[in-house]
């Protein structure tokens, strides 16, 4: 925003009644400039001197004047030209000024794009939350500077939020990450606001959402019903695109962390004794008095937690063996050939058969590792010799009742004579 722009807001605000505090706090400058815009319009009222928005913008003379048609002529075939595209062009036509004026210029000439209007809305208690994520580069001690994840889920009605730094924003942290706010909230709203990310939407079809069945199937556990933004419209989800700026502003001042965890842990600090306790200055009340105005009207907590772990489903290969994720797990051999169940969490990995917990293990961290309990093979082996002494050792599965006495089993035999006298009602069939 130019000077001039900047000076029409001021006295635009200060014309509908804004008092100057809220106008610097909302454009983000200090008091005292306000102040003096003000102070300057009202001088200029009383000499006679045309308001910002009347007052011609004068473009400052430069070696850019003798290009001026041709830019024109650029901007007008091409409106959406960059400034590096068009210093290539005016260099050809002998051009020797700088790049910095020239983008300045670009700016002041280029139509800008009109912001489509919005109506500001406000939600009832319980009704909607919003969750989004933001990405941060943090300095830590040990490892430097590197890109992490924040968490985001704020109440619409009162404004209290649950954040969290992550390492990703896949399917298991998101779902993990919603757990622990419903219960750092306790309670769900009944509609929860998303952008159109892959863990929750999967595409878009005749202008309808396409929701994940992972995901739906959460939001059900809980009582609560995900809508999705339209794309490119991010003042849909004002209400925690905002706190992350508040987060910057108030929270984060570009100091280094130990590790991720310290970082969560003064996270944790600064929300319960600063964002939550502030007077939001929407509803003009503190956050966690209008919190307890909500509470009520939110969704109770199931009473079992969902089951945030990955599941995938494998199959026992003959060596009584599972692969995941290039390394093996070896698991008893009466699932030979079944598909089985893995939930994998916090570097465990638990096997079931149905619903049936078969064994646990420690996920491994290396590459192409046996991982197992060697007792499964020792029971193999008992169980294949016990078959040998009940069967014997070279009978098949075809045979082995020859050598137990029950492939041909005693029938009774009549003559012939009998059947035929039977035959004629010369007695009964049961006789």
């Amino acid at each position: 925003m130019n000077d001039n722009d900047l000076e029409l807001e001021v006295i635009t605000r200060w014309r509908d009644g804004q008092s100057q505090r809220t106008i610097a706090r909302d454009l983000n400058i200090c008091r005292k400039r306000v102040r003096r815009i003000i102070e300057r319009h009202q001088q200029d009222r009383h000499e006679g001197v045309p308001p910002p928005e009347l007052r011609p913008k004068q473009l400052r003379s430069s070696q850019l004047d003798a290009f001026q048609e041709k830019i024109a002529a650029l901007l007008t075939r091409y409106p959406s030209i960059t400034a590096v595209r068009l210093l290539e062009e005016l260099r050809r036509d002998g051009y020797q000024g700088g790049y910095s004026i020239l983008r300045d210029r670009l700016r002041q000439l280029r139509p800008q794009p009109k912001q489509q209007p919005v109506v500001r809305f406000e939600t009832s208690p319980g009704v909607q939350a919003q969750m989004d994520y933001a990405v941060y580069d943090l300095e830590f001690t040990h490892e430097g500077r590197r890109r992490v994840n924040l968490f985001s889920y704020v109440l619409g009605y009162s404004r209290r939020q649950y954040i969290h730094f992550t390492e990703s924003q896949d399917y298991e942290t998101t779902v993990r990450e919603h757990v622990r706010a419903f219960q750092h909230l306790q309670g769900a709203a009944a509609t929860c606001l998303y952008d159109n990310m892959k863990v929750v939407v999967q595409r878009w079809e005749n202008d309808h959402p396409i929701y994940n069945t992972r995901f739906l199937a959460f939001a059900a556990h809980y009582g609560f019903r995900p809508s999705a933004c339209r794309p490119r419209r991010p003042q849909t989800k004002g209400k925690v695109e905002r706190p992350v700026d508040y987060l910057r502003e108030s929270f984060w001042r570009g100091y280094r962390f130990s590790d991720l965890e310290s970082a969560n842990r003064d996270l944790r600090g600064w929300l319960d004794t600063v964002a939550n306790r502030r007077v939001h200055g929407t509803h003009r009340q503190p956050v966690m008095e209008r919190w307890q105005q909500e509470k009520p009207q939110l969704g109770p907590l199931p009473a079992a937690d969902y089951d945030t772990s990955l599941k995938v489903f494998r199959k026992v290969y003959k060596d009584c063996q599972v692969s995941y994720e290039a390394n093996r797990y070896l698991l008893p051999h009466h699932v030979v050939g079944k598909q089985v169940l893995l939930k994998v969490k916090n570097g465990t990995i638990r096997f079931f058969d149905d619903d049936r917990l078969l064994v646990s293990y420690a996920q491994a961290e290396g590459k192409h590792e046996l991982v197992g309990n060697p007792l499964f093979y020792v029971a193999l082996k008992a169980d294949r010799e016990q078959n040998r002494r009940k069967y014997g050792r070279f009978k098949g599965k075809a045979t082995r009742g020859l050598s137990i006495g029950s492939l041909f089993p005693q029938v009774m035999y009549r003559p012939l004579a009998d059947y035929e006298r039977l035959a004629q009602g010369g007695g009964l069939w049961t006789n």
